[in-house]
């Protein structure tokens, strides 16, 4: 191609130059005669004026032409390359932001519990079902897991499983028909193939990372990671604390690995997808369909410190008033929010029975049967409440 070039610009000189002959011929015929030496000299004088003229505008040619040439239009490789966001456009509806608060420890400027832990985790099941690791939600103690979908709403959540020793666990939160991350398969993962992570680092919500695999099968021993017998996927696209839980995906928008750990710039580990689908299996079978009845409040259980608080804030309390639960949040829409209850309300007793701590109030939920009578304590009024808790399956 660039002999063709080449010769069809040597073509276009010639032209050009044969045009500056005849020009030049034509020119000097219809100057006046003088003797030979004079006009030979003048001839002669002329034609390399003439020469560098022609060349300085065949350069001038062949410049301007390639500068046309180089300039090539650029519209259209957005789309024709940003495969990442391509990949992120399809998966980042499930992705899911989760902060576990203290539910005994509260922020004396907001008066809202104090977060301890935060991390990520994807949607897997429309009825609320999301994966993340264990580490993230286990071992917290009085605690109140807090899941923050894409779209921004904050919905209370149980931990429904986990196993410590592949640091995999199971949240739900009651809320049906949600976008769910496909998982796709860690056996034939390849060294090099481009992979994307997902989450929430430093409480970051919606945060993307790109890079390759640099291996599918790093064994824990390797790791320093003793009691399992793991391997997991070594890649150098950025993992930070708080994107644990969250999905590594790959160019399909799969989820083939959960980002489990950094260990430097460069080198972060997941848990290979294909344990996950393990984890899941067993989950299953060793737990049959249960229901659970459903209220949708978050609880927080009265200690001298809450009650010395609400006291300051409302002197008009009844002075008996020495257990119950504060409720902390209610669900617009649940069983809770259409009996009545408000955030603020004291629940003294259910059924008559007195409530010291969520725990109880959970305990008689489960045992009994139909509506819920239970005793309030509002501002500085008393009041009953009938509510009709929901079964989830």
């Amino acid at each position: 191609m660039s002999i063709v070039c080449a010769v069809s610009r040597i073509l276009q000189t010639k032209t050009i130059i044969s045009i500056n002959q005849k020009c030049f011929t034509r020119a000097f015929s219809i100057l006046p005669r003088s003797n030979k030496n004079q006009d030979s000299n003048f001839k002669r004088k002329y034609f390399f004026r003439s020469v560098l003229s022609v060349a300085a505008g065949v350069i001038g040619y062949v410049s301007l032409n390639d500068k046309v040439k180089s300039a090539v239009p650029l519209s259209g490789r957005r789309d024709q390359f940003n495969f990442i966001a391509d990949v992120v456009a399809v998966s980042a509806p499930s992705v899911v932001y989760i902060e576990i608060q203290d539910g005994r420890r509260f922020d004396i400027y907001s008066g809202k519990p104090i977060p301890i832990s935060n991390g990520s985790g994807f949607i897997v099941k429309e009825d609320g079902l999301i994966l993340t690791n264990a580490h993230v939600v286990i071992n917290k103690p009085n605690a109140v897991v807090n899941v923050r979908l894409m779209n921004g709403s904050i919905h209370t959540g149980f931990v429904e499983d986990y196993d410590v020793k592949s640091d995999l666990a199971t949240v739900r939160i009651p809320v049906k028909n949600l976008p769910i991350m496909k998982l796709g398969t860690s056996a034939d993962l390849r060294p090099g193939e481009w992979v994307v992570a997902m989450g929430s680092p430093l409480a970051l919500s919606n945060t993307v990372t790109a890079g390759v695999i640099s291996s599918t099968q790093r064994p824990s021993k390797e790791l320093g990671l003793q009691g399992n017998d793991m391997v997991y996927i070594q890649t150098d696209a950025p993992i930070t604390f708080g994107n644990s839980g969250g999905p590594l995906v790959n160019l399909d928008g799969e989820a083939i690995g959960i980002n489990s750990m950094k260990v430097t710039s460069g080198i972060s580990f997941a848990i290979p997808i294909d344990y996950v689908k393990d984890f899941l299996e067993k989950r299953k079978a060793k737990s049959p369909k249960v229901s659970k009845k459903y209220l949708g409040i978050t609880l927080l259980s009265l200690t001298p410190n809450i009650l010395m608080e609400l006291r300051m804030r409302n002197p008009g309390m009844p002075s008996d008033i020495t257990h119950g639960i504060l409720v902390w949040k209610v669900i617009i829409g649940s069983p809770a929010y259409i009996g009545g209850l408000q955030p603020g309300d004291i629940v003294t007793h259910i059924n008559g029975t007195p409530v010291n701590s969520a725990t109880e109030l959970y305990d008689i939920l489960e045992k009994s049967s139909g509506k819920l009578s239970l005793q309030v304590v509002r501002g500085v009024l008393r009041i009953t409440i009938i509510v009709t808790p929901e079964l989830q399956y």
